[in-house]
């Protein structure tokens, strides 16, 4: 019989497990970010050295944003085109920091 609290650790580690940060084809946006097709026109190679280190911060910090957060980035970064880890990271850090503005400097408020 396995004891109460190794069922609770065995469970938080199935929740963490359940919602890794997900697997994006950035290829795609970088070729399009070199040939220019999207605005300005930037080297292939380090477009995907970004790719990859923005994917490595939200390994690090992916457990930090709340579910929520993480579920409406991953799909909005989907959303109308190939999804980046840079596209997905932004919007959970505008998510977070939103969060950290006193709730009384809202648009027109005092006005």
């Amino acid at each position: 019989m396995i004891p109460v609290p190794v069922l609770m650790i065995g469970a938080h580690l199935t929740i963490a497990v359940a919602d890794p940060v997900p697997t994006f084809n950035v290829e795609p946006s970088c070729r399009q970010a070199a040939s220019g097709d999207i605005g300005i026109k930037q080297d292939l190679s380090v477009c995907l050295n970004d790719e990859q280190g923005a994917r490595q911060q939200l390994v690090k910090e992916w457990g930090e944003f709340p579910s929520a957060d993480r579920s409406l980035c991953t799909r909005l970064s989907r959303t109308g085109g190939t999804p980046t880890y840079t596209e997905l990271l932004v919007c959970l850090e505008l998510a977070r920091d939103a969060r950290k503005l006193p709730r009384d400097e809202t648009l027109g408020a005092g006005r």
